[in-house]
C-alpha cells in the first residue's frame, strides 16, 4: 500500500519538482582553425534521470565568444534542450583538483622546512655565543699577569684551562659550521619546493560555464556536442619547393608541398583532436559596404559679414532691450541661426580582397596543438609539377643569371600567399613568397643563382650634344653591350631585363637606338621596362647591342629620376 501511494506520488509530481543540476566535463574532440579564429567542438558524455536538469559544463575556456555557444547531440531516450545559458566565472579546473593535493603537500612541506631552518639558526646562535664566551676566557691570562687576584688560578693549572678552551672553541666552531650547512641545505630544498609551487596551475580560474537546461522523460544517456568560437587561433601557409634541375637526358622536376604553421592562445590545450584547417574567413564581413549617394553642386558664395556696430547710447540701449523681448516672445526665443550641423570625421578603412572559394584541410590522424602560442607545423600535401626552366637577370643591377622555375597550377585547391623555402638539388638556396594563384594560373619561382649562364654587361656610348641650326635641341646618348653565353647542356631561354627613361613632358623625345630591339616593352605594365628573349642552345652566346636618346628644347634642362 505504501508503494503504491509513493508512485502515486511521483506520477503527480511534476518534472519540474525533480530539477536538479547536472555536472559535467567535457573533452576537445574536434577544432577546425580559420585564416582567423577558429570553431573549437567538446563532447559532454552524461547520465540523466527523469525530469527537467541543467547540465552544467564548466571547463570551456574564458576566451570563448559567448553568443557562439551551440549545444547539440544524441541520447538513448527523448531529452528536450530548452536553452544554453553561457557566464563568466572563477572555477575549479578538472586538473587542478590532482594539484590541489600537491600544492598542499607542498606547503606543509615549507613550512616544516621553515621551522627546521628557525632551529639550526638558534643553534647556529648559541654556537656564536659560546665562541664569544670562550674568547673571553681566553683573556683571562693576561688579565691574571697584570692585576693579580687573592683567588686567581696556580700558574700551573693555566696549561689545562687552555687546552680546555681550544677544545671548546673547535667544538662551537665546527658546530657553527654545520649549522651553517644545514641552513644552506634547507634554503635549497625551500627554493626548490616554492618552485614546484609555483608551476602549479592555480587552484581558480576564469572559465566559462555553461549551463544546459534539459528535460528527460525517461532515465538515459546523453552524448552532447558544445561547439563554439575563440578569436585567438589562426593558421598560415607554408611551402616547400624542390627543384631537380635535370640533365640533358631527364627534364626537370618540380615537389611542392604544402604546409600549415597553427597557432592558438585561446586558454586551453588541444590535445589528440581531429584538426581541420578552413580557408574561410569568418571574421570578415558577410556583406558588400553600403554607399551613400554623393551629390555634386556649384559652390556657394560666401555669405556677407556685417560689420560690428558702435556701442548704443543708454537710450538705444533700453529700446533694443524691448526690442528683443518683443521679439523673443514672437519666435519663441529663438534670436539667433542655427550652427551648422557638424560632419563626423571618417577613417580610411582598409579592404581585405579575397579570392572567391573556400577550402577545407583535414589533417591525417589526430593532433595536439599547446595554447601557448608556440606554431604546430603540419603537412597538408604534395604534389608533383613539371616545371619549365629558364633564367632571368638584370645586368645593369646585377650581372648574374637566376635561375627560374615556371609552374602551372593544376586544377583543384588553389594555392593561398605564404612564405616557400626553395631546395635546388638538394640544397636550401633560400625563401620566396607565393602570391594568390587559382587553379590553372602560372608563376615563375626563382631559385637563386644560374652559373651556368654567363652575362658581360658594358657601357659602349654616353654622349651629350647639341642638333640644328635655327632651333637646336640637346640630346643624350647611350648605348650597351650584353654579352649572354649558356653553358649548361641543354637549351635554355634567357630573358635580359633594361629600362629607359620615360618623359613627363611632351617636349622630351625619347627613341630606342642599336642592332637589337625589345621583344617586349612595357614588361608587367611598367612603363619603360624592357625585355630582350632568346632561347640559346648548348655553348651558344649571344651579343646584344641596343640603346636610348633622349632630345629637348636647348632652353631648358632635365633630370632623370631614380
Amino acid at each position: 500500500m505504501r508503494f503504491v501511494f509513493a508512485a502515486a506520488f511521483m506520477a503527480a509530481t511534476p518534472l519540474s519538482a525533480l530539477a536538479a543540476d547536472v555536472p559535467a566535463t567535457s573533452v576537445v574532440d574536434d577544432v577546425t582553425v580559420y585564416l582567423s579564429g577558429a570553431e573549437v567542438t567538446r563532447i559532454v558524455k552524461v547520465h540523466i534521470d527523469r525530469g527537467e536538469h541543467t547540465i552544467v559544463i564548466g571547463d570551456v575556456p574564458a576566451r570563448a565568444v559567448p553568443g557562439s555557444v551551440r549545444v547539440e547531440g544524441k541520447a538513448t531516450g527523448k531529452l528536450d534542450i530548452g536553452s544554453v545559458d553561457t557566464a563568466r566565472k572563477l572555477l575549479q579546473r578538472a586538473e587542478s583538483e590532482a594539484a590541489d593535493k600537491q600544492r598542499k603537500i607542498l606547503e606543509d612541506s615549507i613550512q616544516a622546512l621553515k621551522d627546521q631552518k628557525t632551529t639550526v639558526d638558534a643553534q647556529a646562535q648559541a654556537a656564536k655565543t659560546q665562541k664569544k664566551l670562550i674568547a673571553n676566557l681566553a683573556q683571562l691570562p693576561a688579565r691574571s699577569s697584570s692585576q693579580p687576584a687573592p683567588a686567581a688560578t696556580p700558574l700551573e693549572d693555566w696549561p689545562k684551562v687552555l687546552a680546555l678552551i681550544a677544545q671548546a672553541t673547535g667544538d662551537a666552531s665546527k658546530l657553527a659550521l654545520d649549522a651553517e650547512q644545514k641552513i644552506r641545505e634547507i634554503d635549497r630544498q625551500i627554493s626548490d619546493a616554492e618552485k614546484q609551487l609555483a608551476a602549479l596551475a592555480p587552484a581558480r580560474t576564469e572559465q566559462t560555464e555553461v549551463r544546459v537546461h534539459v528535460v528527460a522523460q525517461t532515465p538515459l544517456e546523453a552524448d552532447l556536442s558544445v561547439r563554439y568560437q575563440v578569436p585567438d587561433a589562426h593558421w598560415a601557409p607554408l611551402y616547400d619547393a624542390r627543384l631537380v634541375t635535370g640533365s640533358k637526358t631527364e627534364p626537370p622536376k618540380l615537389s611542392l608541398d604544402r604546409r600549415a604553421a597553427i597557432t592558438q592562445s585561446s586558454g586551453e590545450n588541444w590535445d589528440n583532436v581531429s584538426l581541420k584547417l578552413s580557408t574561410s574567413r569568418p571574421s570578415d564581413s558577410s556583406s558588400a559596404p553600403y554607399l551613400e549617394t554623393q551629390f555634386v553642386d556649384f559652390e556657394q558664395a560666401p555669405k556677407p559679414v556685417a560689420a560690428a556696430a558702435p556701442p548704443p547710447f543708454p537710450e538705444q540701449r533700453l529700446m533694443a532691450k524691448h526690442r528683443n523681448i518683443a521679439a523673443a516672445d514672437a519666435l519663441g526665443g529663438e534670436l539667433a541661426e542655427a550652427a551648422p550641423e557638424a560632419v563626423s570625421v571618417e577613417e580610411t578603412v582598409a579592404q581585405l580582397q579575397s579570392a572567391p572559394f573556400e577550402a577545407t584541410f583535414e589533417v591525417p590522424g589526430r593532433a595536439s596543438v599547446a595554447g601557448t602560442g608556440e606554431a604546430k607545423r603540419v603537412l597538408l600535401a604534395s604534389e608533383a609539377i613539371e616545371p619549365a626552366l629558364s633564367c632571368r637577370a638584370v645586368p645593369k643591377v646585377d650581372t648574374s643569371a637566376y635561375l627560374y622555375a615556371k609552374l602551372k597550377l593544376a586544377k583543384g585547391t588553389p594555392l593561398l600567399p605564404g612564405t616557400v623555402y626553395l631546395f635546388r638539388d638538394g640544397t636550401f638556396v633560400g625563401t620566396g613568397d607565393l602570391p594568390l594563384l587559382s587553379p590553372g594560373s602560372e608563376h615563375d619561382l626563382g631559385f637563386g643563382i644560374d652559373d651556368q649562364v654567363k652575362i658581360k654587361h658594358a657601357v659602349l656610348e654616353e654622349k651629350r650634344g647639341e642638333t640644328g641650326l635655327i632651333s637646336t635641341s640637346h640630346i643624350d646618348s647611350r648605348n650597351f653591350r650584353v654579352n649572354v653565353k649558356n653553358m649548361h647542356e641543354r637549351a635554355m631561354d634567357v630573358t635580359i631585363l633594361d629600362r629607359i627613361p620615360v618623359a613627363q613632358n611632351e617636349e622630351i623625345k625619347v627613341d630606342l637606338t642599336g642592332r637589337v630591339s625589345p621583344t617586349m616593352q612595357n614588361v608587367d605594365d611598367k612603363r619603360g621596362i624592357i625585355a630582350f628573349q632568346a632561347k640559346l642552345e648548348p655553348d651558344e652566346e649571344k651579343i646584344l647591342e641596343y640603346g636610348y636618346r633622349v632630345s629637348w628644347p636647348a632652353a631648358k634642362s632635365i633630370t632623370y629620376g631614380p
